[in-house]
This record gives C-alpha cells, structure tokens and sequence, in this order.
C-alpha cells in the first residue's frame, strides 16, 4: 500500500504575531500507524521542504508517546524534512491521502488549486481520501464529479466550534471548520471535546480533533486491507 500525507506550509497564526502549522501528534500519530503496517508513505506540502509545526503542539501537555518516538526518530525527521511539493503530485500510484491538521492548513490548503485538484482527482478516481482535525477545512472548495460539494450529503466531522473557542481562536481563523462543512452540505456530528471522533462515508474518512489522528489512521489501513 501507498499513501500520500499532505501537511500545511503556513505557519502565521492570522494576524496574532503568533506561528503556527500542523500539530505534531496529528502528523506522528498517523505516520506510525502506516508505518508499522509497511506501507510506504510519501509526504508534501506545498512549499516542499521541512513544514512548520504549531510550537503549541510541542508543549508538554500535548505530548504523546509517538510524538516522543518522532523526537528520537532521526529517520521520520529526514522524511519531513524533505516533503515534495505539491504541485508536482497526482494520485497515481497512491491507495489514499491522508491530510493531519493543525491551524495551518486553514489558510493554505484550504485555498491551494493544487490541493483542491489533488482531492477530486483521488475521490473521482475512487481512491480514500481521510483527513482530520482542522484539515477536513480544505474540503471546503472540493467538488465531487457530479459538481456538487464533495461533502453534500455525507456525513462528516473536524475541529469543532466548542472546540476552536475553548483554545479562544475562534476570532482568528479564517472560517470555522463546522460551520463550513454544514454549509456546503455535509451531515456534521461530533463527540464530546477533545474526544476521538472518526467518520467513514464511501470513501471519506474523517476525524474530529487530534485525538482522532492515530483512529483515524487506523480506521483508513482497514478500509484498504478489506478491499
């Protein structure tokens, strides 16, 4: 199996002053779980290169085993380091993409031609397409074959309206997750904050919050062995 990871290139936090990015447990969490199972995984961004994580997801509340692990993994380190660009990637070849969150992807992946051409291409060619935290956002411009939003009629879930105000950024991101996916059609439900959360429609594969990083991970590696 092969999957692509697709992980944020932004790392302003709005107009705060404050950085941002992807949130680290979103991006080691999964990574072990595809690794572990051997499948082969490729990484990008859209500026290629090592991205920026969301210092915050470095403090040490929000440790987790496997974001220790990746500290002390020179080999995963390499890989980040040294995502490919974006623009240079299509679906060949790959089983599914997978899209970690963190406030970053808001602003870039949201809005990148790329990304959004990348995600219908997967989906049109009837590939998994599993995305969690703040990164199911960047469904918000995809379309399915049909013309319609991707999300219209399907059930799905991300970064909650809960719980964006509860980290008070509510003011600060460029749209809210929920409320973005209810407009464009989605049947949005959600657990409890902070609660891991993962929804299979077809498909599409989403998780709630960064809790859900790791299920979600897993939930994507059954759907492609039961195929």
């Amino acid at each position: 199996m092969k999957i692509l990871m697709v992980i944020t290139s932004h790392d302003q936090l709005g107009n705060t002053g404050k950085k941002t990015g992807f949130w680290l447990e979103e991006f080691a969490a999964p990574y072990y779980v595809f690794k572990e199972a051997g499948v082969e995984m490729v990484l990008s961004s859209p500026k290629g290169g090592q991205p920026p994580f969301d210092p915050k997801s470095d403090e040490k509340e929000f440790q987790t085993e496997l974001t220790t692990r990746y500290k002390q993994d020179k080999e995963a380190q390499a890989a980040l380091a040294n995502t490919v660009k974006l623009a240079g990637v299509t679906h060949d070849g790959f089983d599914a993409v997978f899209y970690p969150g963190g406030h970053g992807p808001m602003w870039d992946l949201a809005e990148d031609p790329d990304s959004i051409a990348l995600l219908e291409a997967f989906y049109a060619a009837g590939k998994y397409l599993a995305l969690v935290c703040h990164a199911p956002g960047v469904l918000r411009h995809v379309k399915a074959p049909d013309g319609n939003w991707l999300v219209k009629g399907k059930k799905v879930t991300g970064f909650t309206n809960t719980e964006e105000e509860a980290v008070q950024l509510t003011k600060v991101v460029p749209f809210l997750v929920e409320d973005e996916l209810k407009a464009k059609g989605g049947v949005f439900s959600k657990a409890d904050d902070w609660k891991p959360y993962v929804l299979i429609d077809g498909k599409l594969v989403t998780g709630q919050n960064p809790a859900s990083s790791g299920p979600g991970a897993t939930v994507l590696l059954a759907l492609l062995r039961s195929r």
